[in-house]
């Protein structure tokens, strides 16, 4: 069915982070695909005729950003709590991050008044996987949860250094995120530099950071001009992947490995698939994609082969 924008209640819009990145290609997606799958609804109010979004909320800040008047939508023939359960369990493995999932389960006990052993039951988790997601949020400081929702601070990076720096002191960790501010967001390695230095300075050194933490980071930096950035880093994986196909290659060629062992087709699919999830990220962006130094295009883009290519075995299937 088709819905007006106007007459969706986005109720679980904080149950999601905001990535700038997936939103700028679901607006493109948008404007020259059109919508390609529809978006989940739960009827609020059969007099009204408003609807819950339970998930598509991606979609629907695309469609606003478009200016558009309607979305497509599967109206789920059931209650709120229902619906939210079932989207989480159809959800692809890594759709969500473990904060987001602690979020929709807090909502499920705070708005719906379900219990732990109910939501593991239901999730077909266990009480421990319940639990650890709660205790997430429930050590996470609000302003700290904000700052993931809103992008400033990746997610991967809250939980693997807020979460431990506010067990430690959570007023600190407080401190850190609002001084902070809103832009630019930073990366997993910046949090990990601030909760690092943190741990191991002395008092002073803790005040100055929980005060200024972008100026610490950038006098940090500063302070270690060997520390290679991004994009040399990502050269320095690609370099390595490339040495290591070539030796791998080589193995193959000298005729003393046999491709029928099921350990070796198992590690090559498990290349392969990576290799094709690498390849994506690169053709996403292609002013990005890595060149050598004589200007030849590079294996990622489908550059000449050499003649060690020759004998190349066939993909197992």
């Amino acid at each position: 069915m088709q819905i007006e924008l106007q007459d969706l209640e986005l109720r679980y819009a904080a149950l999601r982070i905001c990535d700038a990145g997936r939103a700028s290609r679901m607006r493109a997606s948008l404007a020259a695909d059109g919508q390609q799958s529809p978006v989940s609804v739960v009827e609020m109010n059969a007099d009204t005729q408003r609807f819950v979004l339970i998930d598509g909320y991606l979609r629907v800040r695309a469609a606003r950003a478009l200016a558009h008047d309607v979305v497509e939508a599967v109206l789920l023939p059931l209650g709120e709590a229902d619906a939210l359960i079932m989207t989480l369990r159809l959800d692809e493995v890594g759709r969500r991050s473990a904060l987001e999932e602690g979020w929709l389960l807090d909502e499920l006990i705070v708005r719906h008044g379900l219990s732990q052993l109910e939501m593991s039951t239901r999730l077909s988790r266990s009480r421990s996987w319940v639990s650890r997601r709660l205790s997430l949020v429930y050590l996470l400081p609000e302003a700290a949860q904000t700052a993931v929702r809103d992008g400033v601070v990746p997610a991967q990076a809250a939980m693997k250094y807020l979460v431990p720096l506010s067990r430690d002191n959570r007023e600190a960790c407080e401190r850190i995120i609002i001084h902070l501010g809103r832009e630019p967001a930073v990366t997993e390695r910046e949090v990990a530099r601030l909760y690092a230095s943190w741990r191991r300075g002395d008092a002073a050194l803790r005040t100055r950071i929980e005060a200024h933490p972008r100026l610490f980071l950038r006098v940090d930096e500063s302070t270690q001009p060997d520390a290679k950035s991004d994009t040399e880093l990502l050269v320095g994986d690609l370099n390595a992947i490339s040495g290591i196909c070539t030796r791998a290659r080589r193995r193959l060629l000298d005729g003393t490995v046999q491709f029928v062992h099921r350990r070796l087709q198992r590690a090559f699919r498990e290349a392969q698939r990576g290799f094709v999830t690498l390849t994506e990220l690169v053709m996403e962006e292609p002013d990005a994609r890595p060149v050598h130094a004589h200007g030849d295009p590079s294996p990622l883009d489908g550059g000449s082969r050499g003649k060690d290519d020759r004998a190349r075995p066939e993909p197992v299937a």
